[in-house]
Parts: structure tokens; sequence; C-alpha cells
């Protein structure tokens, strides 16, 4: 694993308010190395998606004091990204160094197996590594899917197709949300460790939301957990820290 991390964020804070009623994500420090796998774990509404949409560049922060994204040992500021609204940059970390897996799965329905594992490589240079994806594919034991639609696929075939899709432009980050929730428990583990070693394998680093402990306790390098409190009956604060 790298001495040098590959994203640190310090002194973040999130402020969300709607209808009068307030939540407040901190997140005083979290730092990335790469090829490591954290997990994010909380109940629901303690802004575990918030803070993986932050990651995602997707959520700009109400308060930064760092923000930084290494790539190829370059230090980016994504605080004065966000400030100078460089929203073409910023697009371009997205589709060059990030992977990202939803919940659902998220794949396109009008493309096969293959045309979603692909549109990532398509995206970022504009040609496929079909030998990549077929060993990547059989890796995750999709292999034999490659021309279905994702309707004729079963719930943990999905996901494990959404983190190929993710994994397959070779992103330095891959952020994943919950990408078990819709499979059993065998399945979800199996899931996540396949995920997991594929990921080392290519130099990835995962941040994954569960909130499932132990799904992920035999795998994750550091864990992140939170602390809510209700400070008036109009605004609710969590912290981000590590377990």
């Amino acid at each position: 694993m790298a001495d040098q991390p590959i994203l640190v964020l310090e002194n973040v804070i999130k402020h969300r308010e709607q209808g009068g009623v307030a939540f407040e994500l901190q997140v005083p420090k979290l730092e990335l190395q790469q090829g490591s796998f954290v997990a994010l774990v909380g109940e629901s509404g303690c802004g575990k998606s918030t803070l993986l949409d932050m990651l995602a560049l997707v959520l700009h922060p109400t308060q930064c004091g760092r923000f930084v994204l290494y790539e190829g040992g370059r230090a980016i500021d994504i605080k004065a990204l966000w400030q100078q609204d460089d929203e073409a940059e910023l697009a371009r970390l997205r589709r060059e160094m990030l992977g990202y897996v939803l919940q659902s799965g998220g794949l396109l329905p009008f493309l096969d197996v293959a045309g979603n594992i692909s549109l990532p490589q398509r995206l970022k240079s504009g040609h496929v590594q079909a030998e990549l994806i077929q060993r990547m594919a059989e890796r995750m034991g999709v292999l034999g899917l490659m021309k279905k639609k994702p309707q004729f696929l079963s719930g943990g075939q999905r996901q494990r197709v959404a983190i190929l899709r993710a994994m397959a432009h070779d992103p330095l980050l891959i952020l994943a949300d919950e990408p078990t929730a819709a499979v059993d428990r065998k399945r979800a583990g199996a899931i996540v460790d396949d995920f997991t070693t594929l990921a080392r394998e290519h130099g990835s680093t995962i941040v994954m939301v569960t909130h499932d402990l132990k799904l992920v306790d035999p795998v994750a390098d550091q864990v992140y957990g939170y602390e809510v409190n209700v400070v008036t009956e109009r605004l609710t604060r969590a912290v981000c820290v590590a377990v």
C-alpha cells in the first residue's frame, strides 16, 4: 500500500435543510490509501451517501478545510475546483479517476452486459479493451452472460456486472453505495470478497457504504462510523469518525 494517500478530506461540513429541518454532516478527517478497502458503516439517514456523493465530486461541501485528490503523485485541489466552478475538470476527474456502484446496479437496460461494462472505457479513451473485460468478467463469474440484457439477470448478477462496469476503466477510486443490499448474506459475502480481490489486484481503492459491519469487517482496512446527535428539534448533526 502506498505511503502517500490518494485522497484527503479535512474539516468538511455539508449542511442540508428542508422545510425548516436541518441535517449537518461533519468529517473532521478522512484519508484514503491506494489499494485499501474503506467501509462507511451506519444506519439509514446518518450521512453515508452524502459523504459518498462528496467523494464522487457531485455534491459540493458547505464548508471545507482541505479536499485533495492525488493523480499520479500530483495534488489536485478539489476545494479550489469547487470554488472556481471548474466543472470541466471535475467532470474529467469523475470520468477518468472514479468508478461508482449504485445500490440498484444502475445498468443501462438497452445495452447488454458487454456494452454496460465497456461503457466507461469508451467514455475515458474512446476504445474498448475487450481482452481485459473478458478476463475480469471471468474472475467475477459473469463471462457467460455478456450478451444478456440486464432484465434477464438475477440481483446478484446485476451487482457483479455493475462492479465490473465501475472497474473497467481502471479508476483510482471506486465508490459503492450498499452494492449488496438486494442479495442474501451468502451472495453478499461472495460479491464483497471477489470485488475486494479484483480491486486490489488493479490497485484501486474501494469506499463502500453499508449498514452491516459484519459483512465488511473481514476485508476492510479502515472503518468509519457516525456519531449522530439531535442538537435541537430542528437540527441533527452526524460526525464521521474512524472506528
